[in-house]
């Protein structure tokens, strides 16, 4: 879904990855670290840490692809290494919203098993060598929606972030299903 941003971001971030050259690894472990930072805010009900840490997280996300592009140094290991964070830090996220009170624990365990199955069903139609980048909710579209929850909840109530982890668990495996199907299609074709 925000593919299409792909160009831009790139032009945005080449200066900045000419500038950091060190190994794309080392940035893609910071960023789930950054991750229980917005752990902490969401567990203490500090809706305005759990936001900003989730877009520091997620530039941190960013940038590792872009350092790893610039300088030459993808790798398979980088690829499944920077997938791993992002499990990591999806899960690690929606444990500070369980402990802050947000959702019910069971509305937590989905959202952290939506977002999980999420990734792992592009992760086997791409053993499969079926290209599954599609679906409405894929990571970036996730985070952005949390952290515009976390935003309302700050500034108009709880309630409505609550409303909104229910809305991404819904989109999360929706998202699922929209891959399965896909799957299903290229590979019966």
């Amino acid at each position: 879904m925000l593919q299409s941003l792909r160009p831009l971001l790139t032009k945005i971030l080449n200066p900045l990855a000419r500038n950091l050259n060190i190994n794309p690894n080392i940035v893609t472990v910071i960023s789930p670290f950054v991750a229980v930072l917005a752990t902490y805010g969401f567990a203490n009900k500090l809706l305005i840490v759990g936001c900003l840490a989730i877009l520091l997280s997620g530039f941190l996300d960013v940038v590792d692809g872009a350092v790893a592009r610039y300088h030459n140094r993808t790798s398979k290991f980088g690829a499944f290494l920077d997938s791993t964070m992002d499990r990591f830090a999806d899960a690690i996220i929606y444990i500070g919203i369980i402990f802050g009170g947000y959702c019910d624990w069971f509305v937590g365990v989905l959202a952290i098993h939506s977002a999980i199955c999420v990734s792992y069903v592009r992760a086997r139609a791409e053993s499969q060598g079926v290209d599954c980048n599609i679906g409405i909710a894929e990571r970036a579209v996730r985070m952005i929606i949390l952290m515009v929850g976390a935003l309302i909840g700050y500034f108009i109530g709880d309630i409505y972030f609550t409303y909104v982890i229910y809305i991404l668990v819904i989109l999360s495996y929706f998202t699922v299903g929209q891959r399965i199907l896909h799957v299903w299609r290229q590979l019966n074709e």
